[in-house]
Formats: C-alpha cells, structure tokens, sequence
C-alpha cells in the first residue's frame, strides 16, 4: 500500500463504461442500468472526454413528458428535446488528473456537487474513473499500517527528541508523550490528521 498522500490513481477504478458523442438516449439509460452507474464519461477520438451524461442530463425527459416546458429554464427543455450524448452531456467535463489527491478530488466532488469524476491525463485521455465510494478506500487502511506511517513518515521527520507513543484503533490515532515544546502540538496533530485513513486523532501530550 501507498504512504500518504494517495492519489486518484491509487482508488480509481480503471475499467470505465463510457459512450460517444452519438450514442442513443436508450443506449446511455441502458448502459446507466447495466453498470448500475450514475453518468457516463462521453468520448471523442483516442479517448478524450469532452462531456458526460449523468441521470439529472436524463431525468428532463421525463419530467417535463406530460408538459411544464413553459415553466422549465431554457437548458431544460433542450435536455428534455435531446436524442443523442452530444446534445445530453453536460460540458465541459469535470474531471480530476490521475496524480491528483484524494483530498484534491474530494474537495471537486463536493464544489462541483458530482458523485464520479472522470480521470484524465495531461492532454484529457480517459484514464479510470473514480467515486466518492472509492474515495473513501483510503479508511479501509490497517490500523497498524497506519500506526507506522504516524512513527515513521510523520514524528521521523520532526524534531522530537523524545520517542511518542504511537496506537491506532479503528483508524482513531492516539498519541501520548513528552514535546520540547508547546508549539509542536498543533504542528503534529497537523501533520498526523494527514496521514490517510486517519478517521481522527487524541492527544495525550505534555510540553517542557
């Protein structure tokens, strides 16, 4: 396994279902029900995206069956008029780099208010695809896997001369000792809340 920071391309799952600008309104929803997925990345030459068709680019069809478009913005009615991906997908695409974070991608999902993002590469090839599920990979980490990170990677590199005591428990880090200082409590509880897989941390530090 990865130390910290993991990035996209360590959850991603690379295996990605995806459509061209062409395809069919019932081709996408029938892909979207085989897959049990919520969009669909939208491909054009070797595998650039340039959109995705998600349920909410699909859902207008259906609402506004039965009339309402008088009421509907004008991004509404031409999804609900639409045939094909081209005219469905939502563009550009939001998408993540594959050496991105995990941090960094979760933070997109959340402004962009999206549950996948299409993982890209310098010049916007498909690479994978990652979910919010897949983000949250990184707390399935063993306790004492990160218990070493925490020794090793972190309080390695600070300058505590004095050895802390170092337990994890259901990714809850637990750290008890003496610091040269009082500063260095907000700095390592810093650097500790970092480390992936940490779901929170308890100090049980005193300072000089």
């Amino acid at each position: 396994m990865p130390e910290s920071p993991y990035t996209v391309s360590d959850v991603m799952t690379q295996t990605v279902i995806a459509v061209g600008r062409d395809a069919s309104f019932k081709e996408i929803v029938g892909l979207i029900d085989q897959w049990k997925v919520s969009a669909l990345p939208v491909l054009v030459g070797e595998g650039r995206v340039i959109g995705v068709v998600s349920e909410a680019d699909l859902l207008p069809k259906e609402e506004f069956r039965d009339g309402g478009e008088e009421d509907a913005e004008r991004a509404e009615r031409q999804k609900a008029a639409a045939l094909t991906a081209g005219e469905l997908m939502s563009t550009p695409a939001v998408t993540v780099h594959a050496d991105a974070s995990v941090a960094e991608a979760a933070r997109i999902m959340a402004r962009r208010h999206v549950k996948r993002l299409p993982v890209v590469d310098s010049v916007g090839i498909l690479q994978g695809v990652v979910s919010r599920s897949d983000l949250l990979k990184v707390f399935l980490r063993d306790d004492e896997e990160i218990a070493e990170e925490v020794r090793h990677s972190v309080l390695g590199q600070l300058p505590i001369t004095t050895p802390l005591t170092v337990s994890v428990a259901d990714g809850v880090v637990t750290l008890g000792g003496v610091l040269p200082d009082r500063t260095l409590v907000p700095i390592v509880a810093r650097a500790v809340r970092a480390v992936e897989g940490v779901v929170d941390i308890r100090l049980d530090l005193t300072h000089r």
